[in-house]
């Protein structure tokens, strides 16, 4: 059974930092495409940031691109989402996704598996 789980969510202020985890059990890690995605209340899931296999290649919402960075430690089976500069719109609940595909992509459909989400608040 594969399951995903996510940890590190929590309330900062803005300007803070937080690291988010997602480890991964029940299948080869290393074959999957990852994504972090997140979640506003009233609004609709939005792509926040992927990594290929390797972690040769990674991507990034516009919105977060310059504060939020993606990596992945195959040997631990997890992806990792440093975020800094936190900004109160990005209060969200914050999913981590594989895909067995070779790209990242935007699209949630395209994932196969989903982790439970870990609440991330960022006050003013």
């Amino acid at each position: 059974q594969v399951q995903l789980v996510e940890s590190g969510g929590g309330s900062v202020q803005a300007g803070g930092s937080l690291r988010l985890s997602c480890t991964a059990s029940g299948l080869t890690f290393s074959t999957y495409t990852m994504a972090w995605f997140r979640q506003a209340p009233g609004k609709e899931r939005e792509f926040v940031a992927g990594i290929t296999k390797s972690g040769g290649s990674t991507y990034y919402a516009d919105s977060v691109k310059g504060r939020f960075t993606i990596s992945r430690y195959n040997a631990k089976n997890t992806v990792y989402l440093q975020m800094n500069s936190l900004k109160p719109e990005d209060t969200a609940v914050y999913c981590c996704a594989a895909r067995i595909g070779l790209a990242v992509v935007v699209v949630s459909e395209r994932y196969d598996y989903w982790g439970q989400g870990t609440q991330v608040t960022v006050s003013s």
